[in-house]
């Protein structure tokens, strides 16, 4: 009886330890859903490693969907708020609108509510931008890029312009499709949002 007692407040012990860490929710498409590759060599998965070899106790909650929107995000994140209660939120969607020639007032909406969405529940919010390739036109490729900037700066939210920085129509960083990034494009994902998520960490 002693022993299942001594069992039950260490495992009391260990979840109440658990429930303390900070979540970091990550809320994509198939660019964190590491498609067409195995999920260990994807970027997400090299973020809980460096996590953890740089001492950081986060526990990354990755909730990313191949051909997600935005506007399925935000149908998703009240749920995904409620259940995972995170401390930080990386919204990583917006590519699938645009290659699909979707509003960006929309984008611009549907985004704005996963940030409001997010922020009410006690989560900072860090956003991914997204561009477009040239061949959708410069008016609909500069109102797209200008969503992401747009949105940082009235809701005042940390921002990497974009994400595929070095990664996006280079050669050999592309899968065949030349839509998703390789494997050997996932550590080069990582450091490009590093810089700015290690401060909010």
């Amino acid at each position: 009886m002693r022993a299942w007692l001594i069992c039950a407040a260490l495992g009391l012990l260990l979840w109440g330890q658990a429930a303390l860490a900070d979540t970091l929710l990550i809320v994509g498409d198939s660019i964190s859903a590491a498609f067409g590759l195995d999920s260990r060599q994807g970027w997400v998965a090299l973020l809980e490693k460096r996590l953890a070899e740089q001492g950081y106790e986060h526990r990354v909650v990755n909730a990313s969907i191949s051909g997600d929107t935005s506007a399925g995000g935000a149908a998703r994140l009240p749920a995904l708020l409620a259940e995972h209660r995170p401390s930080l939120v990386i919204i990583e969607l917006g590519g699938n609108d645009g290659l699909r020639g979707q509003s960006p007032e929309q984008l611009q909406q549907n985004l704005a509510a996963m940030i409001d969405g997010s922020r009410a529940s006690g989560a900072e919010v860090l956003l991914l931008g997204m561009r477009l390739p040239p061949n959708y036109g410069v008016r609909y490729t500069t109102a797209f890029a200008q969503v992401f900037t747009r949105l940082a700066e009235e809701k005042q939210v940390a921002l990497v312009p974009f994400f595929l920085e070095g990664v996006g129509g280079v050669s050999g960083m592309m899968q065949g499709d030349d839509l998703h990034p390789a494997a050997d494009a996932q550590p080069i994902l990582l450091e490009n949002l590093w810089p700015t998520l290690q401060p909010l960490l």
